[in-house]
C-alpha cells in the first residue's frame, strides 16, 4: 500500500508541476500581451494591434495547455485522496471588435479581458503552488 502511494503522489506532483510550468508560461504570454495593449491604447497603431493579437493567440494556446494540465492534475489528486476544482476560463478577448472598431474602448475592452485572464492565472498560480507544498508534506508511511 505504501508503494503505491508513492508512486500516486509522485505522479501528482509531477502532474502539478506540467500544470505550473503552463500556468507561468500563460502568465508570461498575458504580461505581454497586456504591456502590448496599453501601447496600443494610448496610439499604437496597426502595428502593436497586430503584436499584441499574436500575444492574445499565444496565450489562448498557453492556455488551453493549462485546462488540460489542471484536469490531469485533478485527476492525479484523485488518487492520492485529495479533492480540488481546478479549472480556469479562457474568455473571449473581442478580437473582431478590436480589429473592425479599433479605438480607445474596444482596446480597453480587450485590456479588461486580458486582466481577467491574468487574475485567473494568479490565482491558480497561487493553488497549484499550495497543493504542490500539502503533497510534499504527505507522509506515506503514516497511511
Amino acid at each position: 500500500m505504501a508503494y503505491d502511494l508513492l508512486k500516486e503522489k509522485r505522479e501528482a506532483i509531477e502532474a502539478g508541476n506540467r500544470a505550473l510550468d503552463s500556468l507561468l508560461e500563460a502568465r508570461k504570454q498575458l504580461n505581454s500581451a497586456k504591456n502590448w495593449g496599453l501601447w496600443d491604447m494610448f496610439g499604437g497603431g496597426i502595428f502593436s494591434s497586430m503584436i499584441k493579437h499574436s500575444k492574445i493567440d499565444r496565450a489562448k494556446q498557453n492556455l488551453e495547455m493549462v485546462k488540460y494540465d489542471l484536469k490531469r492534475f485533478s485527476e492525479e489528486l484523485e488518487d492520492v485522496r485529495i479533492s480540488y476544482h481546478l479549472s480556469i476560463d479562457i474568455g473571449d478577448f473581442l478580437t473582431f471588435a478590436d480589429w473592425f472598431f479599433d479605438g480607445f474602448f474596444v482596446d480597453w475592452m480587450v485590456q479588461d479581458k486580458i486582466n481577467q485572464s491574468l487574475e485567473q492565472v494568479e490565482e491558480a498560480i497561487m493553488m497549484v503552488e499550495e497543493i504542490l507544498q500539502e503533497l510534499t508534506a504527505i507522509d506515506v508511511e503514516a497511511y
